[in-house]
């Protein structure tokens, strides 16, 4: 299949290469210079956009309204393109983007995903989607090329990125709940490692809390997350709650303790730095 690909951070290199190692033609762009070895760059975002399929894999609705909309992608796509969005991008965006691609006559559908850089690599991610399940069906085999499964949300767009926000926002909890039980045992005597490993062999076995638990024990805060993009998430979770009415309690916590952290200088760093932030905190 004719593929563009726009946006070639850790994440998106690694789908876009997937991609071509499955034997599909990839066209790629960034906005950026990069090593992108073993794909084909092209100049311009429109050249990406000319495929029977474009994914973008962009930072945020601000990056996203940039090359997209204003970039004047949908008047110049052919009319047969389906546009996969894999961005963690707002809700209400993702509703306008899905009008936008209607009055255009593309079709679009949000398929953000669940995984770091190295799962990404190995083509493990858990892809969330939403929209018509003719075109989700048109693109499986190139959502099977990216990850190990599909899950299908709903068939607005909007329902795949409500999806995603709402799974980082519990894993920003778990950190959070890691990060602040190993201050309090390692002030009292007991060393992360060694209370996490409890932990998970007792109460609390699962991806999210290995890895996680790994790294705060590690002190090994290498980005393949950074803590500026959680918390850019954790806004769109605030944003989305707000929009049907509701406030929530421990997102409110945890978006201003990792807020704190960000304007402290750890955001570049991996979102789990929370923990570091804690133990340099004075209280």
């Amino acid at each position: 299949m004719d593929v563009g690909f726009i946006g070639l951070g850790m994440m998106g290199i690694a789908m876009a290469r997937n991609l071509a190692k499955a034997g599909h033609t990839v066209r790629a762009w960034n906005r950026s210079k990069v090593d992108a070895a073993g794909l084909t760059l092209v100049t311009t975002a429109a050249e990406a956009f000319q495929a029977d399929v474009v994914f973008t894999m962009l930072a945020d609705d601000a990056a996203v309204r940039a090359v997209v909309l204003e970039g004047g992608l949908l008047k110049a796509a052919r009319k047969e393109t389906i546009h996969v969005g894999c961005s963690t991008i707002s809700v209400g965006f993702a509703e306008e983007l899905a009008e936008a691609h209607r009055q255009a006559g593309i079709g679009y559908i949000s398929a953000p995903v669940f995984g770091r850089p190295n799962v990404a690599e190995a083509a493990q991610l858990n892809v969330v989607v939403g929209g018509e399940k003719s075109a989700i069906d048109k693109v499986a085999p190139l959502l099977a090329a990216i990850g190990k499964k599909t899950w299908f949300m709903g068939e607005t767009a909007a329902q795949a990125n409500t999806a995603k926000i709402a799974g980082n926002m519990m894993i920003a909890m778990a950190i959070e709940a890691m990060a602040e039980a190993s201050l309090l045992t390692e002030r009292n005597g007991v060393a992360p490692k060694q209370f996490f490993e409890l932990m998970l062999g007792t109460l609390f076995a699962g991806r999210v809390y290995e890895g996680y638990s790994a790294q705060i024990a590690a002190e090994n805060y290498e980005p393949g997350f950074k803590m500026k993009l959680g918390l850019k998430d954790l806004r769109l979770a605030t944003e989305a709650a707000e929009q049907v009415g509701k406030k929530l309690p421990m997102l409110d916590a945890v978006r201003s303790q990792m807020d704190k952290a960000v304007q402290a200088g750890f955001g570049e760093l991996e979102w789990t730095a929370v923990a570091e932030f804690m133990r340099q905190r004075k209280r």
